[in-house]
């Protein structure tokens, strides 16, 4: 027996997404953002060397290369105004997070409410001003070093760090935009757009590669199936869910008793999402982006680094895994899910799970279940990423082809046809209630008009 919210999920059409105004103005203002992202990308760095910078990126755009033009959308390729990308906005994040949970001053100022939250994201913007400040100076140091641009000297500097680190201020401010007035999460749809612009290249550079004998059918042919499957694997696991039973006991009110009711507590196999794949791959962009930009000048630690950290090697792959899994637990049990808040809600509601006490029996039980639902959910989000490294590496494949990508791609496309849904549903719910309402006036109406029998 489907469920009320179902049936209506059923009766969605076209004409009732017309009908919702406020869903079709978020959806248009989330579209003219990202494309205004989009020709920022175009935007050159003043004083760059066009052609000495697109030699220099195909050479390695198999390589650290395509991991920068899929998570900047073609940026770094260009050098443009959003060339350091979201991702010192998403490395600030994860060193405020971590301070949060371990300075005690923070932690007061999260359970502070919305002023708190709100002092948090301000230290979050100006850790993201001081990262992307190091980053713009080291990229601009390393892009004279490298020899890409056309006039090298302080007002080079000077100019490359004030252009990067504004554009990364005004992307920043883009997401907030699109997470508060528009659909979906902000900071994600913005990395998805960059991973969707570069797949019409990356395909079209692949097919060429076939047609000129570089890659055999069989490469070609696997190569997509593994990218269907594991497609089709992320949707699966994505909607995988462990439901712990949840038990309501009988109340009276008045002189009615009410028979208790149940439920279940949905918990995700995956409750972190994309986000420990995008925190991990952005620690492993910080040491690299400059080093790879340097060129011939590169330090002997930043030839180290880049040797063993590059993609597909093995300390690379060791890395990518413990902080894919370390992130995993990390925003499971500071961010998607707390055993303690969750388990505080039960008990305001009266409800428990049965053979479990109340309280904190409750969060024990739960931090027991998700511990071991999340030994799954970080397997697997280490096997979606890594798998297609180690492919690519195997295979060859003349272009950057990682798993992450497709996760996040289909991560984001779920969670935001998600909330499409729940908008429409909540506008048909409030077609409903005014329906109601006026049937009920007009009844009212009718009943004055209408004589009383005695």
């Amino acid at each position: 027996m489907a469920s009320a919210a179902e049936q209506m999920a059923q009766n969605m059409s076209w004409s009732a997404f017309g009908k919702a105004t406020e869903l079709r103005q978020r959806i248009l203002f989330t579209i003219g953002l990202l494309i205004v992202y989009r020709l920022g990308t175009y935007i050159p760095v003043p004083g760059i060397d066009a052609d000495a910078l697109r030699n220099f990126v195909e050479q390695i755009s198999t390589g650290v290369g395509g991991i920068l033009n899929m998570f900047t959308g073609g940026a770094i390729g260009r050098m443009g105004l959003f060339a350091l990308g979201i991702m010192p906005y998403i490395s600030a994040s994860i060193i405020v997070q971590l301070m949060t949970a371990m300075v005690p001053q923070l932690e007061q100022l999260k359970k502070e409410g919305e002023q708190g939250r709100k002092k948090i994201n301000q230290y979050t913007r100006y850790g993201t001003v001081f990262l992307a400040t190091l980053q713009a100076w080291g990229l601009a140091v390393g892009l004279e070093s490298g020899g890409l641009v056309t006039d090298p000297g302080m007002f080079f500097r000077i100019s490359c760090v004030i252009t990067l680190v504004g554009g990364t201020m005004f992307l920043m401010w883009l997401g907030e935009q699109i997470t508060a007035r528009g659909i979906g999460n902000g900071i994600s749809l913005i990395i998805f757009v960059g991973i969707i612009a570069e797949v019409p290249a990356a395909l079209a550079q692949f097919f060429a590669q076939g047609r000129s004998g570089s890659l055999s059918p069989a490469v070609i042919i696997g190569v997509l199936l593994v990218v269907i499957a594991t497609i089709t694997f992320v949707v699966f696991m994505e909607r995988a869910l462990r439901k712990i039973h949840i038990q309501y006991p009988r109340r009276q009110v008045g002189m009615k008793v009410y028979d208790g009711g149940s439920s279940h507590l949905p918990v995700k196999v995956n409750p972190a999402g994309v986000i420990p794949a995008i925190f991990a791959s952005s620690l492993l962009l910080l040491p690299t982006t400059v080093s790879t930009f340097s060129g011939g000048a590169t330090s002997p630690l930043m030839a180290t680094i880049l040797a063993y950290f590059g993609p597909g090697q093995p300390l690379y792959l060791l890395f990518f895994t413990a902080m894919i899994v370390f992130f995993t637990y990390f925003y499971t049990f500071n961010v998607a899910f707390k055993p303690d808040d969750v388990a505080d809600n039960l008990k305001s509601q009266n409800g428990f799970i049965p053979g479990i006490r109340p309280g904190q029996r409750t969060a024990e039980y739960l931090e027991y279940v998700v511990n071991r639902v999340l030994v799954l959910g970080a397997a697997y989000l280490a096997l979606v990423c890594l798998l297609p490294e180690i492919l690519r590496a195997q295979l060859a494949i003349p272009f950057y082809f990682g798993g992450t990508s497709v996760l996040i791609v289909v991560s984001v496309t779920m969670d935001t046809i998600q909330q499409v849904q729940s908008h429409m549903l909540a506008h048909q719910y409030e077609g409903l209630i005014e329906k109601s309402q006026l049937r009920g006036k007009g009844a009212k109406k009718r009943g004055k008009r209408s004589p009383s029998r005695k």
